[in-house]
């Protein structure tokens, strides 16, 4: 992911507009958004500023990857366009989606076992019937 990437990732999982971020920089929106399309070179100052907006160290910019940042959404984060915390992370990508797949699959064998729990009781039922029914016969 080039640093332009990273810039307008981080801005629109921040849920800002163009406009927002380019006001809080005290820019035109065609500048920014050249910033944004990579076809301006940026200053160190500038990208300091970035960073900062979006509440992040100039290094986390630099390192971030689609492969090692997730949101996390704090109790005041409900909604698009709250602030929101990124974090970066060694996992490999498909880690995440692994384990709500691996959560889903646990509720799945916990729904299975109560549902055969609950056919051995009616088997139990249907097995009593059974003796009721041979012991009225004889």
């Amino acid at each position: 992911m080039l640093e332009h990437e990273k810039i307008r990732f981080v801005r629109q999982a921040k849920g800002l507009t163009q406009e927002e971020v380019a006001e809080k920089l005290d820019m035109s929106v065609n500048g920014y958004g050249d910033i944004e399309r990579g076809e301006t070179d940026v200053n160190l100052s500038r990208l300091k500023q970035i960073a900062q907006l979006f509440e992040m160290s100039l290094s986390q910019l630099f390192w971030l990857d689609e492969k090692n940042v997730f949101n996390v959404l704090g109790s005041n984060n409900i909604g698009i366009g709250q602030h929101q915390n990124y974090i970066i992370s060694s996992y490999p990508a498909d880690y995440f989606q692994f384990k709500i797949d691996f959560e889903k699959q646990t509720v799945l064998v916990l729904q299975k076992d109560s549902e055969i729990k609950l056919l051995h009781e009616r088997i139990g039922d249907l097995n009593r019937i059974i003796k009721l029914l041979e012991n009225s016969k004889a």
